[in-house]
Formats: C-alpha cells, sequence, structure tokens
C-alpha cells in the first residue's frame, strides 16, 4: 500500500511538471534565431542612421572640399581681364554646376581642382531665370567627388549651414551660419523678372563665392551661393542661394537640352498692402492686385482682368478695380512671392492652374494653361514682379 500511495505521488508530480512546461512554452514561444539576412538589415539600419546625423563643421569640410571648384572666366575686351567664380561637381561625367552670371559672356572657361589641376571647360546649358549653368570638363573620374544633393525643402530658419568657395579668390574658404529665411524673391538687376523661393543666409558670402555650395549640417547640397545684399559689394549680413529643389528640376533639363523653358501667366500688379485694402475696403490685407494684363498672354486667355480706374488718397494715386487673386491651386497668396513660387516649384509649360479671385465684391475661380515664357525683353516691359505703382 504504501508503495503504491508513492508511486501514485510520484506519478501526480510528473503530470503537474508536464501540465507546467507545456503551459510555459504556449505562452512564452522560443525566440526565432535571427538569420544572416537579419543582422544584415539591422546593421545597414543603424548605419543609415548614423549616416544622417549632424557633422561637424570640420568633417563637413573634409567631406565636401574635394567637390568644390574654382572657376575663371575670360571675356573679350575685360580690362579687368575676366571673372572668378565658384562651382561644384554634379557627377562623374565631368558636369560641373554654377551661376549663369559667373560665366556670362565668357569666351575662355577654366576650371581648377582642389589639387591644383586645370581643366578647359565648356558650357553645356544655362538658365536665365533661375540663374544657374552647367559646365563640362574632360576630367578623369579619380578627379571628380560628385557632392550629394539634400532636400532644401525640409531647412528651417535657424538651422545651422556652411558655405564654401573661392571669396577673393581665396580658394577652399568655408564660413558658417544659420538660415535667415526661406521663400525669398530675388530682384534680377535690370532684367525685368524675380528669382523665386530663394534661401537667405548670414554665412558670409563674397564676391568668388557665386556658384558655390550652401551646405546643411550632413554635408549636402542645399542651395548654390548666388548673391549678397550689400551697398559696398562686400558681405553685409545677408546672402542668398538657388534651392536645391530647385536645382533637382532645372539641371537634368539643361544637361539634356541645353536650356529649361519656363511656364508664365502674363501679369504684373501689386500686393495688397493696409492702405489699398483700406481704399477697396477689404477686411484682411493680402492678396496680389492685377493691374496689367499682357496681351496673348495666358492670363487674357483666361480672362483675367487689370485695373480700370484710379484714386487719389493723401496725394497718392492708387490703381483699382483689377482682379484680385487670394489663392492659386488652393494655395494661399498673400503677395506675388505665393504666386512665383508655386509656379517654380510644381509647374510646367501646358499645365492648368487654378485661380481663385475677387472680383466686383464676388469670389470666382478661373483657369488658365500655362504657356513658354516670353524672352526677357519682353518681360522688361511686363513683369510679372510686385510693382510699386500707386
Amino acid at each position: 500500500m504504501l508503495v503504491n500511495r508513492s508511486n501514485a505521488i510520484i506519478s501526480g508530480l510528473l503530470g503537474v511538471v508536464i501540465v507546467l512546461v507545456v503551459y510555459s512554452i504556449v505562452l512564452n514561444p522560443p525566440q526565432k534565431i535571427p538569420s544572416i539576412d537579419d543582422i544584415s538589415k539591422t546593421t545597414k539600419t543603424v548605419e543609415g542612421d548614423q549616416a544622417a546625423q549632424d557633422l561637424t563643421l570640420t568633417e563637413i569640410f573634409e567631406k565636401t572640399e574635394t567637390g568644390v571648384v574654382k572657376i575663371n572666366i575670360k571675356r573679350p575686351n575685360d580690362p579687368r581681364g575676366g571673372g572668378l567664380g565658384s562651382g561644384f561637381v554634379y557627377d562623374k561625367k565631368g558636369h560641373i554646376i554654377t551661376n549663369d552670371h559667373v560665366i556670362e559672356n565668357a569666351e575662355k572657361i577654366t576650371v581648377t581642382f582642389l589639387d591644383g589641376r586645370s581643366f578647359k571647360a565648356s558650357l553645356v546649358g544655362k538658365d536665365l531665370y533661375t540663374d544657374l549653368a552647367v559646365l563640362k570638363v574632360n576630367a578623369s573620374e579619380e578627379v571628380l567627388y560628385p557632392l550629394a544633393l539634400g532636400n532644401s525643402s525640409r531647412l528651417k530658419v535657424g538651422e545651422q549651414i556652411a558655405a564654401i568657395g573661392n571669396p577673393f579668390g581665396l580658394s577652399g574658404s568655408m564660413t558658417a551660419g544659420i538660415v535667415s529665411q526661406i521663400g525669398r524673391l530675388l530682384p534680377s538687376q535690370d532684367k525685368g523678372f524675380q528669382i523665386p523661393d530663394i534661401v537667405q543666409t548670414d554665412a558670409a558670402i563674397n564676391p568668388g563665392n557665386s556658384g558655390g555650395p550652401l551646405l546643411n549640417m550632413r554635408g549636402e547640397v542645399v542651395g548654390i551661393n548666388t548673391a549678397i545684399q550689400s551697398e559696398t559689394g562686400d558681405f553685409a549680413g545677408v546672402g542668398f542661394a538657388i534651392p536645391s529643389r530647385t536645382v533637382q528640376k532645372i539641371i537634368p533639363t539643361l544637361i539634356e537640352k541645353k536650356e529649361y523653358h519656363h511656364p508664365w501667366v502674363g501679369i504684373s500688379g501689386r500686393d495688397i498692402d493696409p492702405d489699398l485694402a483700406d481704399i477697396l475696403k477689404i477686411e484682411d490685407a493680402r492678396g496680389f492686385m492685377i493691374i496689367n494684363v499682357l496681351k496673348g498672354s495666358p492670363a487674357e486667355k483666361a480672362g483675367l482682368r487689370g485695373t480700370t480706374n484710379s484714386t487719389e488718397v493723401d496725394g497718392v494715386r492708387y490703381q483699382i478695380g483689377g482682379d484680385i487673386i487670394l489663392s492659386v491651386d488652393g494655395v494661399t497668396v498673400r503677395k506675388i512671392d505665393d504666386i512665383l513660387i508655386h509656379l517654380q516649384r510644381e509647374k510646367t509649360i501646358g499645365d492648368e492652374m487654378a485661380m481663385q479671385i475677387l472680383r466686383d465684391g464676388r469670389v470666382t475661380t478661373l483657369v488658365l494653361t500655362l504657356e513658354e515664357r516670353p524672352n526677357s525683353s519682353v518681360l522688361a516691359n511686363n513683369s510679372t514682379t510686385s510693382s510699386t505703382q500707386k
């Protein structure tokens, strides 16, 4: 009896142990042993995260200096002997990006790399309206270090950036600062148009920097340094750069077709300011009032109207009666900047664009089809920039 009772107890304990083991396996299944592919994916993810981390200014310079070049220009009958600018390597085919104004009227272009080697360059294509140009050098791949393009759309005011170029001919110079503002308009002197969607920076940019890269803290090109705001011609705290978003849109076409055709509306006018808003009895001082509609333009074909009358207030004459553009494709228009930036970023020739306008106190929508922008001589007399007429 004692033996049987002992056997019964042992059997019962074994049963309990078996149940507990099974229960444990069900609730806590064994972990999958990672495969080599899984380990590889994890490693790549970690490496990608590390690659996306910000670099020091020293690391940025060391990463990009070999891709920045000096551009020497010889112009016919130039008493100064020519010009000087900067540029950067775009690809392993020898394409170099710079500003259109750097190589303007050049009869000879020379590109010099960091190691001192120089090459004659030929002009591939250029675009007056974005101040971009593509050169080509017949250099071996060992000389060419293309710089990576970043996304300028992600730039934020206050973000740290760096500029590399050849100010005053001082090769391979680096300056640093912050993004002061984005979405600026840059007037093109005496050419009747403005370049939209410009990045403003306080990084020191001086003569000779034009065409060089503006870099984010990962060493990616987010802009091309193009101009300074100065009374003396020297840097005074405000510089401007063509955003990389524009570069990505324009440069491939310049390489393939040597030129880029921009869409165009065909209007001129002025932004609505508080004084004009009071005269027009508009609650919000925003929008763009059309003063002139160019004959034969997409705007005329769509039925947009310019000013029809004028009035004088406190000795100042104001044009009134034109359509007031409130939005384009659903994008609110505060001033002409918003229209031009939308055209630059989102539109090409042949696209339709819906314009919400205020006419005679009523809001309506007109749709126009964008056409090719005419040459600069036409635009000089019929500019689509903010007018100062009053």
